[in-house]
């Protein structure tokens, strides 16, 4: 089973940052893109930043200049290191991911993270 995980979530304050983290598990032979998606309240689901394996990245123009995603292809590993947030950040961040299984390529993407944005 190919899987991806999210963590760091959570409540912070405008102005605060987080760290999110994503890994990637199972069968998998090689990853190429990764990402960052977000999905907030009576909203549809928007790109919030992506990198390929070769480590180029393009962000949300909402996000540019407060958020830098990595990746630690040793690890299957993706984070989203966010700063200066705003309450309209506010959402569930999903990881997602394009893995060879061996015999395909397959979209994956993780159960999602909260973060909330509030004094």
């Amino acid at each position: 089973q190919v899987q991806l995980v999210e963590s760091g979530g959570g409540l912070v304050q405008p102005g605060g940052s987080l760290r999110l983290s994503c890994v990637a598990s199972g069968n998998i032979v090689s990853i190429n893109d990764m990402g960052w998606y977000r999905q907030a309240p009576g909203k549809e689901r928007e790109l919030v930043a992506r990198i390929t394996s070769g480590g180029s990245t393009n962000y949300a123009d909402s996000v540019k200049g407060r958020s830098t995603i990595s990746r630690d292809n040793s690890k299957n590993t993706v984070y989203l290191q966010m700063n200066s947030l705003k309450p309209e950040d506010t959402a569930v961040y999903y990881c997602n991911a394009n893995a060879w299984v061996g015999f395909r390529w397959l979209e994956i993407w993780g159960q999602g993270t909260l973060v909330t944005v509030s004094s």
